[in-house]
């Protein structure tokens, strides 16, 4: 590098020469010295006593838990991600839910802002709560399409994120709510999962205990005119209802 004589050369560039170079390659072996505690970090992630995850831990096969020392973070999250499902499955199999006094108003349908983009995520709608109806994938905008046609239908709505129930494993949001035409189906009220495959083996643990717990919690509030159901598509909604 020249000798740097005003402002106006550092700025252009003009003091900085490249007069030779020389290539060297570096041998270097990547290494962390980051240390993990294991256990806590598990119990964070699951809720459950250090001595259960320690005992958990020590009946793991010893080739799977050397994984640890190669990717630690990974390790921990899908450890903890398989603990957390097994409790899902566990917890739900006697779960009671009991009816409050308490309810929802109709805030909750009014307050949330809602974004989307026609012909990607969002669409027209004519029986539904608003003008226009946001959807999370194809198999929802087509059961949609569905719904607005359907005779039977007086009007339905997406459920917004603000209604919930609560269950063991997190906050479970029901896709749709729909209100049918009485006299012309079993159930005038109908609340509704939409899944791509009803097949429980491809619902992720913890989505099928939060599907479980609404059974039972739409059990505990219902009457013969209200179901709760998981469908994967418009026609297998219109056999549990007529």
């Amino acid at each position: 590098m020249e000798e740097i004589k005003s402002k106006e050369e550092l700025e252009a560039g003009a003091s900085f020469v490249r007069q030779k170079g020389r290539k060297e390659t570096l041998h270097i072996t990547a290494s962390s010295t980051i240390e993990y505690d294991l256990i806590g970090k598990i119990v964070e992630g699951t809720g459950l006593t250090r001595a259960t995850v320690a005992k958990i831990l020590a009946g793991i096969n010893a080739t799977v838990f050397d994984q640890f020392k190669n990717n630690p973070e990974e390790f921990i999250i899908k450890a903890s991600d398989l603990i957390n499902e097994q409790k899902a499955t566990v917890i739900i199999q006697h779960i009671t839910y009991n009816k409050l006094e308490s309810s929802y108003d109709m805030s909750v349908f009014t307050e949330p802002s809602l974004k989307g983009k026609l012909g990607y995520n969002a669409m027209p709608a004519q029986k539904h709560l608003y003008d226009h109806i946001l959807y999370d994938s194809t198999n929802e905008r087509n059961f949609a399409e569905k719904l607005d046609t359907c005779d039977e239908v007086s009007v339905y709505v997406k459920l917004p994120s603000g209604f919930y129930i609560q269950t063991p494993v997190g906050k479970y949001n029901p896709d749709w709510a729909i209100a049918f035409h009485d006299g012309h189906v079993k159930h005038i009220y109908f609340v509704a999962e939409t899944k791509g495959s009803l097949s429980s083996m491809e619902l992720r643990k913890i989505e099928e205990a939060k599907i479980q717990c609404a059974k039972e919690h739409f059990k505990a509030i219902s009457t013969d005119k209200v179901e709760y159901e998981v469908v994967d598509n418009y026609e297998t909604l219109m056999k549990l209802v007529m």
